[in-house]
């Protein structure tokens, strides 16, 4: 089944190029079934990139999902033309109302900052304690999550002695949990942070539960309100060149910047990457999709709290 997007996104270009099942806003008008509403809350400054990488995965289920994004209201994006914002885009104002099925938020490049000090920090915190009662499943990525982590359970973030950049293996430990339904017993992740959070402090959390961790990249998925809340420290969405490009920027400008981990083939900048990834990303996201949001959700979505 298709993912359903506005009619001039420019994801739905690339998405059909690439093979993608997606519904236009004019198509799906004409189906008498109920689409899953899942809202993205996208903090990254390349919107455009990220709003197509998660279309992609969203768009490879059996389920027909509408999307709805959303930007905050504090912060003037200097990376997204307004153009781009105004007809694709929301602000909280214009969803609190609503209620929704399942909810994405993204990372941001804000995480050597206090998470107060973030600009749009206190407006993060309305959505965050929103989505408790009008969203069935939240699914936090990377910044995102440890901000969330911090917010809900008060599990704070450390700086790395060096930034975790690379593909890095991972196993399940939550070996019922329905999220990795499917996985293999040894799985590759991208990760893209200089900061990271503590086994210790979120195992002593009652509330929560650790799913799947790495040796190399630490604890990567963490789970509470018997999934309600899903808390995911890497960027399992990432394209092949997203690690790439954050490679060649930084080294271009000058800044410190180390060769992605088991990324470029023997180490080798100028060889393209090879993806190892991508079928895991896929089921990651599809499994949410079906198990933690469509088998469990209320058809009446008015019913969500």
């Amino acid at each position: 089944m298709p993912i359903r997007i506005p009619n001039a996104l420019p994801a739905t270009k690339i998405l059909t190029e690439e093979n993608i099942f997606v519904m236009t806003e004019t198509r799906a008008m004409t189906q008498d079934i109920r689409p899953l509403e899942i809202l993205v809350l996208n903090l990254m400054p390349t919107k455009i990139d990220t709003e197509t990488q998660l279309s992609r995965l969203l768009g490879n289920t059996p389920l027909q999902v509408e999307l709805t994004l959303m930007h905050t209201k504090t912060h003037k994006s200097k990376h997204t033309a307004e153009e781009h914002l105004l007809p694709f885009y929301k602000i909280f104002d214009d969803v609190k109302d609503r209620n929704f099925d399942g909810m994405i938020i993204t990372g941001a490049p804000v995480e050597l900052l206090p998470f107060e000090e973030v600009e749009y920090w206190e407006e993060l915190v309305e959505i965050m304690e929103w989505s408790k009662n009008h969203v069935h499943s939240t699914f936090h990525i990377c910044w995102g999550a440890q901000a969330a982590l911090y917010y809900h359970y008060g599990i704070e973030k450390y700086p790395l002695p060096q930034k975790k950049f690379g593909i890095f293996d991972h196993v399940v430990e939550g070996k019922r949990s329905m999220l990795f339904r499917g996985f293999d017993d040894v799985f590759p992740v991208p990760h893209s942070r200089h900061t990271e959070i503590l086994r210790s402090e979120v195992e002593k959390n009652p509330n929560l539960t650790i799913l799947s961790s790495s040796e190399e990249a630490g604890v990567f998925v963490v789970c509470a309100m018997e999934g309600r809340q899903i808390f995911v420290t890497g960027h399992a969405e990432y394209d092949a060149d997203t690690l790439a490009k954050e490679y060649f920027r930084d080294k271009n400008a000058g800044k410190p910047i180390h060769l992605p981990h088991h990324y470029f083939p023997d180490d080798d900048d100028t060889k393209a990457p090879l993806v190892n990834w991508r079928s895991h990303a896929h089921l990651l996201y599809s499994n949410w999709l079906n198990y933690y949001v469509y088998q469990t959700t209320p058809y009446d979505i008015t019913s969500i709290h």
